[in-house]
């Protein structure tokens, strides 16, 4: 697997050959991500070390909405790596270092440490990492698009988004085709940087994805996240933010369209360890068709010493036709009574009256009144990423999903 580096496009494949031992990972990388991240209460302590995590059976608090059988194997360890798993394909502006690395890679696992036995499991069987490095005081112009597409395999996974202090940069993050992935993603932002990053998973419907996604945000750092699940099977996603510095700030933003049979998970953790930060999470979903099932995790930590933490998380569902089920979550926990704010919200029901009669009542059929509260209700996420052909695309997709229901 050749390592490209300051090229505009570079491509490697996961799932291939058996990895080096867990330990051949630097100390120090580990150091810096156990000082930086912590578990829920209700879950078992973060660790590198598959054993430290014992096979779920589903009785478990962050395994009980997830349909064990339907992991493929991700859960016990039988799921292994095949030779056509994933394929991945880097497009960079210039200036910007795409690298394939090696186990060792200091810069691996800084992020987070993973907190469940998946994300444990898949950090100790990727063979191969990609790294993608902004340096310092790099300004981009135009995204860096990163095309991961299933084969039909089993793959496992790690990626590194790295910014220099003061840097600037989108990134796109596509899931395509047919997989079984665990993987790890890994968001390292020095101080002053500002990072976007829209993942879009636009799986094929048999797919399985379930990845935890590490932001570790510098002083006075700004991390924008887009989460957009469509497709696949299951999809299990663990968002988790922690703060290196004072002034650090995140924002969460989550779309969802979740069909007959599948199963959408999401499962957010900020861990505000870090004096005078800032989060606002929001996400939204829409369901239809029997067996639809959606689940949202809000989990905020505040612990003792953030002092000044801002802090709020909202979820809002939107149940399109019978048969669809969501389990919605919020939890805050707070340490210190010294914090600027904190809240959260959640709500799930189905259209609001209100605004099909008003609709209505001007003239509009009432299929397509239907069609515009829906869009209404995804638009004010969508036109935030803020890249035009991203924005059409998702529009379009959100289109044709309603094309089901109405």
């Amino acid at each position: 697997m050749a390592e490209a580096q300051n090229s505009p496009k570079s491509s490697n494949k996961l799932g291939q050959g058996a990895p080096p031992p867990l330990g051949s990972t630097t100390a120090g990388s580990i150091a810096v991500a156990a000082e930086s991240t912590v578990a829920t209460r209700m879950s078992a302590p973060p660790s590198f070390d598959v054993a430290d995590f014992p096979v779920p059976h589903g009785r478990e608090e962050e395994w009980r909405f997830t349909p064990l059988d339907r992991l493929r194997g991700l859960h016990d360890g039988t799921a292994v790596a095949t030779g056509d798993g994933v394929k991945i394909v880097v497009e960079a502006p210039e200036g910007v270092v795409v690298e394939t690395v090696g186990r060792d890679d200091a810069r691996l696992g800084k992020a987070g440490t993973p907190v469940d036995r998946v994300a444990a499991q898949a950090y100790s069987s990727f063979a191969k990492a990609s790294v993608v490095t902004v340096p310092k005081e790099t300004v981009l112009t135009e995204p860096i698009r990163i095309a991961v597409h299933g084969e039909g395999g089993v793959a496992y996974g790690h990626q590194v988004i790295e910014l220099g202090a003061f840097a600037e940069a989108v990134v796109v993050i596509d899931h395509t085709g047919d997989a079984v992935l665990a993987a790890n993603v890994d968001y390292l932002l020095g101080d002053g940087a500002k990072l976007t990053v829209v993942s879009v998973q636009d799986w094929d419907d048999k797919a399985v994805h379930v990845a935890q996604h590490n932001a570790l945000i510098g002083r006075d750092a700004t991390f924008k996240s887009f989460v957009v699940t469509f497709g696949g099977d299951l999809v299990r996603l663990h968002p988790r933010v922690a703060y290196a510095g004072t002034g650090g700030e995140a924002e969460l933003f989550g779309l969802y369209f979740t069909d007959q049979g599948q199963h959408q998970e999401h499962r957010l953790f900020v861990d505000h360890n870090t004096p005078h930060c800032k989060s606002n999470a929001v996400y939204k979903g829409a369901l239809q068709g029997a067996d639809a099932h959606a689940v949202w995790i809000g989990d905020v930590l505040i612990q003792a010493a953030a002092e000044g933490t801002d802090t709020y998380e909202m979820n809002r569902n939107l149940v399109l036709t019978d048969g669809a089920r969501v389990d919605s979550v919020p939890n805050l926990e707070i340490e210190t009574g010294e914090i600027a704010g904190a809240g959260h919200a959640s709500a799930t029901g189905r259209f609001d009256d209100e605004q099909l009669f008003y609709l209505m009542s001007r003239g509009i059929p009432p299929m397509e009144a239907r069609r515009l509260v829906v869009r209404g209700f995804f638009a004010e996420l969508v036109q935030q990423i803020g890249l035009p052909d991203v924005e059409e695309r998702l529009l379009a997709k959100i289109e044709t999903e309603l094309e089901a229901s109405v």
